[in-house]
């Protein structure tokens, strides 16, 4: 992975070679092997590099042949060795960003559909005069940008494109976004005026200052299913990861993985060790010290059967405390789920020993791993069950009946958008509004629920779109580059994925089983009692932290006098939801969360606005 920025000018101005400076600078932690700055008059790179691939070669900013082109990448394109074969080009490096130039040259903007990876790169072509930019298909690497009327600029951060605002300020159509969606989904964010280029799509800059974006790539449509048994789908499923972690190997320098002892991490690791033959691969948990949510055992057992050398962290409520401000400034907005900071730490534990890491991330969103996928049917014709029934029966519930609570917070929802965020939302429509007392949130969801396919497939088809690429795949990239680690997802192949959603929603959730086509692959490489063990999840026990450790923290910053939260929130609901998780009358530690991070990136988000000055 690396770290990209730029600055393409629409009014003729020469850019800045000190700004370009200060916005690498902000993007060091990507890239912490070599930065490089390329300026021709109006347009300008800045690149700061974590060398992966050809590691004495391949700087960047990078010109093609001719001298025409330049490119700012990030990302590793995969199949880069059989493209450069294909290629008559006059290679001088042996890496993959050559080959990105190469393949532009050949075959202009429509070239990215030869590209198996991750990646977010720009590359201006000074014969056209147009600035490019392209982000991958799943949305794996993340790329922003900011419009005026002089200049358009990009960068891999939000915080590299504050240097080119004059008063960065908070998006308030975000915080209901945020407490909705616990992110900001595409192609918005929480700072005003700066976008995201959503997954899988292509902008052009030109020098009159039209800017167009589109989408190169799509998801199959509805229509598209695979007729196939369900043992030939298995078969299906095993080559297409067994060539996704073929390609997630390639790399210059030493590649490990995460391993909980979950199916989709396991599964991996197998694939791995049967990749390498038997050769070394460092693996890597975390656990909480909370016998509840300890997974510890299962990653050793997972470990020695794909005979991993596995290293473990502890991750404990200090960590929290240490680090969340900080981790903050690393992914740009509020740290959306209590994983972000235990990820952080694993990935600090992984950066000890090598320099990519796999991860299962994916897995879920593609093949139907959350127990809500079971209730895909009632989540999209609940609409015709009264509400009020349900709401009061959600607030009879233990503190320990927390997943049914979930169920039916969401399924008590008017409309089909309501109850697909309320699976995963924090705060319910009612409570925002008593919260924020504004308008309702942009229709950032509605657009992927248009109806085409089962129930299954729409649901799988929102995720995919919102709660894996705003936030799952956010998390990954902030929180390993935050410890200059490459994160790699074989699972979001875009082969993978196009399977995924072309193999019959039966196959995802089968007699009440969820991803049961995934375990099915498992099974080959896996034994049973690992494949078939109840899905914990990358939990941290902050409902017990709350009642103790951050308590303190909880009610200083939520209710205190400078606090944010509770200048926009109302107070009094505020102290409700604290109070009522300290006598254990209620398991609030989603919300309580969810608003201790808005209140710790408002915080961070003021400093760096003040670092400007």
């Amino acid at each position: 992975m690396c770290g990209i920025a730029g600055v393409r000018r629409f009014d003729g101005a020469p850019v800045s070679r000190e700004l370009l400076a200060e916005m690498g600078r902000r993007l060091h932690h990507r890239g912490p092997d070599d930065q490089g700055i390329w300026i021709d008059g109006s347009v300008g790179f800045a690149h700061t590099r974590l060398a992966i691939i050809d590691v004495a070669g391949s700087a960047q900013p990078m010109a093609g042949s001719g001298g025409n082109t330049h490119i700012a990448y990030n990302g590793e394109v995969l199949n880069y060795r059989e493209l450069r074969e294909e290629l008559e080009y006059p290679f001088t490096t042996r890496g993959d960003t050559e080959v990105l130039l190469a393949v532009y040259e050949k075959h202009g903007p429509p070239g990215v559909g030869a590209l198996r990876g991750q990646f977010a790169y720009a590359i201006h072509d000074s014969r056209s005069d147009e600035t490019h930019l392209f982000r991958d298909r799943l949305g794996i690497l993340p790329l922003y940008y900011y419009r005026t009327e002089s200049f358009l600029a990009f960068a891999s951060e939000i915080k590299a494109l504050l240097p080119v605002i004059d008063s960065p300020e908070v998006d308030t159509a975000s915080l209901h976004d945020f407490l909705a969606h616990r992110s900001v989904p595409a192609p918005y964010t929480f700072v005003e005026g700066v976008r995201k280029v959503p997954q899988g799509h292509h902008l052009t800059a030109r020098a009159d200052g039209t800017v167009r974006i589109e989408a190169f790539w799509k998801l199959p449509a509805a229509g598209e299913t695979l007729t196939v048994t369900p043992e030939r789908a298995v078969d299906l499923l095993d080559d297409a990861l067994m060539d996704s972690v073929r390609d997630a190997l390639v790399a210059d320098v030493p590649v490990g993985a995460y391993l909980s002892g979950g199916v989709d991490s396991s599964l991996i690791c197998a694939l791995v060790a049967r990749q390498r033959n038997g050769e070394g691969l460092h693996t890597f948990s975390a656990a909480f010290g909370d016998e509840r949510v300890d997974e510890t055992e299962w990653a050793r057992v997972a470990a020695k059967i794909v005979g991993s050398d596995h290293h473990e962290t502890i991750v404990s409520p200090a960590d929290f405390e240490e680090n969340w401000a900080r981790l903050s400034w690393n992914r740009d907005s509020p740290l959306s789920e209590p994983a972000d900071v235990a990820i952080y730490r694993l990935a600090e534990l992984a950066r000890d020993h090598v320099k990519v890491v796999l991860s299962g991330e994916g897995s879920d969103e593609l093949f139907g791993g959350y127990p809500k996928y079971r209730y895909a049917r009632t989540t999209c014709y609940a609409g015709a069950l009264p509400g009020g029934p349900l709401r009061a029966l959600e607030g009879r519930l233990s503190p320990r009946q927390a997943r049914l609570s979930v169920a039916l917070r969401a399924l008590s929802e008017p409309s089909y958008a309501e109850r697909m965020r309320g699976w995963f939302a924090p705060f319910t429509a009612r409570e925002r509004t008593r919260l924020l007392g504004g308008p309702p949130e942009r229709t950032v969801l509605e657009p992927y629920l248009d109806g085409r396919g089962d129930p299954l497939r729409r649901m799988l088809y929102a995720d995919v779109h919102t709660w894996l690429a705003d936030n799952l795949l956010e998390r990954g990239d902030r929180m390993s580059m935050a410890a200059s680690l490459e994160l790699r997802p074989p699972f979001l192949d875009h082969r993978v994925a196009e399977l995924a959603f072309r193999l019959p929603s039966t196959f995802k959730v089968r007699g009440g089983t969820t991803k049961w086509l995934v375990k099915e692959v498992a099974r080959r490489h896996l034994p049973d009692e690992l494949v078939d063990r109840p899905k914990v999840g990358f939990k941290v026990p902050l409902d017990a932290w709350f009642r103790g450790h951050l308590r303190e923290m909880a009610f200083d910053l939520l209710t205190g006098p400078s606090s944010f939260v509770g200048g926009i929130c109302d107070v009094g609901e505020v102290r409700r939801l604290l109070e009522g998780h300290i006598a254990g009358l209620r398991d609030e530690q989603p919300r309580i969360w969810t608003l201790l991070s808005l209140e710790v990136w408002h915080r961070e988000f003021q400093r760096q606005i003040g670092s400007l000055s």
